[in-house]
């Protein structure tokens, strides 16, 4: 089976291109680094000859409204086109849990835009919402930092870590189209507040976490429960705790505290 990674060189793609070639699959790692640009459609035509599946792992560069908007919208349009005619059966997008009630945020918004795209294609499809990742949770802290604090409400959130979200993916791509959304999570749920406390304090980051029920999240306002999957969702395997461990021991002590 032949699988085209669109945005095959980032975070996640890296990871699902590696673990699609280690089962043998035959994978086209795309990206603009290869020639492939989902924008404007050049390179578009190589990478989805020949494929069976589609992976549509890319993020937008900036999240202002107007162009995280374009990208999506004008990425889904280029992709389900050219994926169209090379008689792609089954894409696959990976999109966020929660999409729908995060829609104060131009974001999400523009997920999904390009979830209703793929909907209304002609192409099978499978939807993968995933959770927020272990490998952000310090881009909220810096997202909500003022000074030495950092505000955050104490809603629920499960979050993984990125390899699981390529297995499940692997997983996902290498099966038939749900026509559908699949939601994925991590085997833990905690307070967002609790979460990024402790993700601080394992990388001896000095500023302060203060519990806000008013605080939020990029920004945005969220209830108990706007970031947690449904009680279906596929739960990966890497809990919280053991990622800390791991993660801090590649950083040199030098670099742990905060500059």
């Amino acid at each position: 089976m032949k699988i085209s990674v669109i945005g095959g060189t980032g975070l996640i793609g890296s990871k699902l291109v590696k673990k699609l070639r280690d089962k043998g699959q035959e994978v086209v790692a795309a990206s603009p680094a290869s020639g492939v640009n989902t924008l404007t459609g050049e390179g578009l035509a190589d990478a989805l000859k020949g494929a069976s599946v589609v992976v549509d792992v890319t993020n937008a560069p900036s999240w202002e409204d107007t162009a995280v908007l374009k990208f999506f919208e004008t990425s889904a349009r280029n992709l389900l086109a050219y994926g169209a005619a090379a008689a792609v059966g089954h894409y696959v997008a990976l999109s966020v849990v929660g999409t729908e009630r995060l829609l104060e945020s131009g974001y999400f918004r523009a997920k999904l835009a390009q979830e209703n795209l793929i909907k209304a294609s002609s192409i099978p499809y499978s939807i993968v919402r995933a959770t927020q990742f272990f490998e952000f949770v310090k881009q909220i802290a810096d997202y909500s930092t003022e000074g030495n604090e950092v505000r955050l409400p104490p809603a629920l959130i499960q979050p993984m870590a990125a390899d699981d979200v390529a297995s499940a993916l692997g997983r996902i791509a290498t099966n038939s189209p749900v026509n559908g959304a699949v939601e994925i999570g991590g085997p833990e749920q905690f307070r967002l507040d609790e979460l990024v406390r402790r993700y601080l304090a394992a990388f001896q980051d000095p500023r302060e976490v203060i519990s806000d029920p008013h605080g939020r999240y990029y920004g945005i306002q969220v209830s108990e429960r706007s970031l947690v999957p449904d009680n279906g969702a596929r739960l990966g395997e890497a809990r919280f705790e053991n990622w800390l461990i791991h993660a801090t021991k590649q950083v040199p002590k030098t670099n742990l505290q905060r500059a």
